[in-house]
Parts: structure tokens; C-alpha cells; sequence
């Protein structure tokens, strides 16, 4: 598995060089306020580490998916987050870097503008790639969320530069790559939320190496398209399977599946959580999600959760820390336990 091979940051010299840090930056902004930090926060220790080998480091990565250079997708309010986690108080001075627009945050420390402002970086275009990587010496990927895209800075960067993982994306492989080879069982594996087309891939493949799989959320409606795939495949299966029913309005499982499900997770040694049981938007919102992680907590289970929506809920309940782990992945974690391979992981140099 690729969790043992990838070189990690500290395998590389990068005393006084300079570092191309690809990092998470992807966070919910409004009225330039950052809503969430989560994030930010895991590249942060990489950061800290290349700044005490007197790296010069470039920090890139995207926010949102704008389709031309628009100041709502700016990066600033993320330049500032890091000025202020790094203790310093100066203003911020927006410089050109080779012909990208980036902050200067101290002598060592520069943010580059949002890198979807450009058409090569989606297109994995070559010679943005080539440009991209002329910014520094060495590069190191520490953006789990983003290695599931073919881009520039994800992949391209890395025919040009020696490339390494950082901390935290170092640590999600690591946690994720245990589920797949060798997890503690009984392993149970929730799927919610209401995108059918990328929870799919999830079920199936946990329907086949999970214990049991217990869907509930949205996508709990679309029951026929998961067992038309369930019913097309011969190969033997060892999981068993639970559909939660909806309440009447559809906005939530009901009670009696909460139940169901947690007295299954009793009984687990691991619970892999991604997507929430209802809508979590309303003030109102679902009360079924809110009992299943209380649940889960309650039974001192080894409990990996993710998923943009689930994380936001959990947040705001001030439960999310108490999960064994927490996935900042999102669509990545999605594709790494639905056995895909990840363009931004098969890029990195291996030992």
C-alpha cells in the first residue's frame, strides 16, 4: 500500500531552500470572514517545520470554483489567517512572483492567489506546470482534500521538482490505508448525505469488505439503484447491509433506525462515518445525525468520520473533536475507500 512508500517531508534537505507547499485552502468564507479553520489548521505543523529549517516557502492551493479571476474567491482572508497563526501583526504586502499575485507574509513566507484564477492549473496544463515549479527547489503535497484532482499543482509540479508528502496528508493515508488492509473488527461503514453518484462507489466496495454497511441520508431513497449494483455483482460478500427508512417530510431517518443502526455500532470495533443521516442546513435539522454520533462516542468504537456536510454539523454540536479521527478529505476520502487510486498520491516519489 502506498501509505508505506511515500517520502515524507522529513526525508528531504530543506534547510535554507525553496519549498513549493501545496496545501488545503479550500475553507467557507463569507463577508471575508473564514467560517471554519479546520483546514488550515492540519498543513499548519508542515509549515511550522519547513519555517525552523529556514525554508523560503511558497503556500498554494484553491478556494471554491470560480470560472475567471473574481475577488469573492480571493485568498487574503486565508493570508491573513496564517499571518495571525504564525504571531505576526505586520500588513500584508501583495507582490509579483514570476507573473503570480501573491502576499507576502514575512521574508519567508509567500501565499499565492487562488490557483484556479488560471486555465492551466485544472487542465494540468504543461508548461503552467513547468512555471508553477520554477517558484521553488522541492515540492511537498500536503492537501489530502485536493490529491484526488489531476491538476498542475498536484500533479504537473512533480515532473519538475523532487516531491514529498506532508505531515498531514501523511497521516490520513496512514489512517485510511489501516481501514483498507487491516482494521479491527467488526467494521461498520455509514454512508449519508444525498449525492448518490459518489457515495456509490463507497457502498459498493465496503459491501464487500465491511461488516456491516448502514446507509441512511438522501441517498437512502435512491434503495433501487443500490441493489440493481448489489444484485449484478457474483462476488461473495461477507457485509451485511441496512437501509434506514425516511421519515414522512424525507428530511431525516426515523428513530427506529437510529436505533437499529446504533445497536450495530455497540457491537463494532471501528466505524467509518461519512455523510450525514438528514438535512443539517435548517435550524430544525436532524436530529437522527446528532444521535448516531452521540451514539458512537458513547460506545468508545474507533470512529473515522468525514464529509464536508457531517464535519459542519458535528462542528457546530461541538462534537467533532472527540472522533478518533477526523478526515478533512472529503471527495478524497470518498475515492481512497472506494479503492480508486489518487492522482495526487501515484504522483509523489516513493522510497
Amino acid at each position: 500500500m502506498i501509505s508505506k512508500y511515500l517520502k515524507s517531508v522529513k526525508d528531504a534537505d530543506v534547510n535554507n531552500k525553496t519549498v513549493f507547499l501545496r496545501a488545503d485552502l479550500d475553507v467557507p468564507i463569507k463577508s471575508g470572514e473564514i467560517l471554519d479553520t479546520t483546514r488550515l489548521k492540519t498543513w499548519l505543523p508542515t509549515l511550522e517545520y519547513l519555517l525552523k529549517s529556514e525554508a523560503q516557502v511558497f503556500i498554494t492551493g484553491h478556494l471554491g470554483r470560480p470560472k475567471y479571476e473574481d475577488e469573492k474567491f480571493s485568498l487574503k482572508p486565508v493570508a491573513e489567517w496564517i499571518k495571525k497563526s504564525l504571531g505576526l501583526h505586520n500588513e500584508l504586502k501583495v507582490v509579483d512572483i514570476k507573473g503570480f499575485k501573491a502576499w507576502k507574509i514575512t521574508g519567508n513566507v509567500f501565499l499565492l492567489e487562488n490557483l484556479r484564477f488560471y486555465k492551466g492549473e485544472e487542465e494540468n496544463d504543461k508548461k503552467f506546470s513547468e512555471k508553477l515549479a520554477s517558484l521553488a527547489e522541492i515540492y511537498v503535497n500536503d492537501a489530502f482534500a485536493s490529491s484526488h484532482r489531476a491538476h498542475a499543482s498536484i500533479v504537473g509540479v512533480t515532473e519538475y521538482l523532487p516531491n514529498f508528502a506532508g505531515f498531514r496528508l501523511q497521516k490520513e493515508v496512514k489512517v485510511l490505508s489501516g481501514i483498507l488492509e487491516n482494521p479491527k473488527r467488526p467494521l461498520v461503514v455509514i454512508v449519508g448525505g444525498a449525492k448518490i453518484e459518489t457515495k456509490l462507489p463507497l457502498v459498493e466496495n465496503m459491501y464487500y469488505f465491511a461488516d456491516y454497511v448502514l446507509v441512511g441520508g438522501k441517498i437512502a431513497k435512491e434503495m433501487g439503484v443500490i441493489l440493481k449494483v448489489m444484485h449484478e455483482k457474483t462476488t461473495e460478500r461477507n457485509s451485511s447491509f441496512l437501509v434506514a427508512d425516511l421519515t414522512e417530510d424525507k428530511k431525516d431517518i426515523t428513530k427506529n433506525s437510529v436505533k437499529n443502526f446504533l445497536q450495530i455500532i455497540d457491537n463494532a470495533q471501528t466505524v467509518v462515518w461519512n455523510g450525514p443521516m438528514g438535512v443539517t442546513e435548517e435550524e430544525d435539522s436532524s436530529e437522527s445525525t446528532r444521535d448516531l454520533a452521540l451514539g458512537i462516542l458513547k460506545s468508545k468504537v474507533y470512529s473515522v468520520v468525514g464529509g464536508g456536510d457531517s464535519l459542519s454539523y458535528l462542528r457546530k454540536q461541538n462534537l467533532l473533536s472527540k472522533f478518533s479521527f477526523v478526515s478533512v478529505g472529503g471527495g478524497a476520502m470518498l475515492e481512497f475507500l472506494s479503492g480508486n487510486k489518487l492522482p495526487g498520491l501515484e504522483a509523489l516519489e516513493t522510497k
